[in-house]
């Protein structure tokens, strides 16, 4: 698994820009290195590295995206969905939920909306906007809304062009822990923003 995962940080789909200053693939990394400085738990710095995972894995042959003008394409919810045969819920529900992050802080955080990238707004208009009032209610009683609102957060600050993160391979030593503990039923490191 980590092999692969290496690959699609290698592979065409990780140069795509998806309308950000910098490619899709250096994005998860500096999202995984400002998860990893922040101090977090491994599970989430593996969720913020592999936060935008469902736009590599669904590229085709060319690297092209499944992101959609008009239409959500629903990666985070597709990542994650791939991602659960191999890691624990720590890694795959923040990775599920941040985009529904982003709604839910444009709905509750004056000012997030307008801090978000021209992209990021964008998307927002086909992921559904700001959540109603009932469903921050609902998202506020789930198990992983802090980490997935941390995972957002650590999103929307990766887009540094003058920043160089790590390269993927700096993350595969804490990828195969959190294999391991999940394949030998270990409790895995925790995944609870701090």
């Amino acid at each position: 698994m980590i092999e692969e995962l290496g690959d699609l940080f290698a592979g065409p789909g990780a140069g795509e820009y998806l309308g950000e200053p910098v490619t899709i693939g250096v994005h998860m990394r500096q999202a995984g290195a400002l998860a990893e400085a922040a101090g977090a738990p491994e599970a989430l710095v593996a969720a913020a590295l592999l936060h935008d995972i469902g736009h590599l894995h669904d590229a085709g042959p060319s690297g092209a995206s499944a992101l959609a003008d008009t239409v959500d394409a629903r990666h985070g919810e597709r990542g994650a969905n791939w991602l659960s045969g191999w890691f624990p819920d720590a890694v795959t529900e923040p990775v599920r939920l941040h985009v529904a992050a982003k709604r839910y802080l444009c709905a509750i955080e004056p000012g997030y909306y307008a801090r978000l990238s021209d992209e990021s707004k964008r998307t927002l208009a086909v992921q559904g906007g700001p959540m109603s009032a009932g469903d921050v209610r609902r998202f506020e009683r789930g198990t992983f809304a802090t980490d997935a609102v941390a995972v957002r957060r650590w999103d929307d600050q990766a887009k540094e062009p003058s920043v160089a993160p790590p390269e993927f391979g700096h993350f595969a030593p804490l990828l195969a822990r959190l294999l391991t503990a999940r394949l030998t039923g270990q409790n895995e490191p925790g995944g609870t923003a701090r």
